[in-house]
C-alpha cells in the first residue's frame, strides 16, 4: 500500500494516494498487531461484546485497550454501539474482504508457483 503522509505519491511516481489507498493503509496497519487481531478474532468468534468483556480478556491496562479499539473503530474493522451505559464493539466484516480481494493475486501467485514446484518434483521421480 502506499505512505499514507499528505500529499505522499504513489511508489514509482504519479498523484498522490487517494482516500481509499489510505483507507487500506489503516486496515493492514490495524492488522499488523497481534492484540487487535485477536481482538476481531474474539468478536468474530463470540459475537458483539462490551469493552469490559473485551478487557477482561487481556492483561493491560484499559486505557492502552481503549486505543486498540479506537484504531479498530478508524480502520472500520469495528463499530461502536452505545447500549445504555455500556459500549458494544461489533466485527464489520467489509474491509476484511478489501484485504482479501487484496491478497487474492499473492495467494495465485504462490499457487501457481508451488504447484509448477511439484509438477518439477514429479518429473524428477519418472526420471
Amino acid at each position: 500500500m502506499t505512505d499514507t503522509r499528505a500529499g505522499s505519491a504513489r511508489p514509482g511516481g504519479g498523484a498522490p494516494a487517494d482516500a481509499a489507498d489510505m483507507a487500506g493503509d489503516r486496515v493492514f496497519a490495524a492488522l499488523a498487531s497481534p492484540v487487535r487481531r485477536e481482538v476481531l478474532r474474539l468478536l468474530r468468534e463470540e459475537g458483539p461484546q462490551p469493552v469490559q468483556r473485551i478487557a477482561g480478556r487481556f492483561d493491560m491496562a484499559r486505557p492502552s485497550l481503549s486505543e486498540h479499539l479506537r484504531v479498530l473503530r478508524e480502520a472500520g474493522l469495528v463499530s461502536e454501539r452505545k447500549v445504555g451505559r455500556q459500549r458494544l464493539y461489533r466485527l464489520e466484516a467489509v474491509p476484511l474482504h478489501e484485504v482479501r480481494e487484496w491478497l487474492d493475486p499473492f495467494e495465485r501467485f504462490w499457487r501457481e508457483k508451488l504447484t509448477g514446484l511439484r509438477d518439477l518434483l514429479d518429473d524428477l521421480d519418472e526420471s
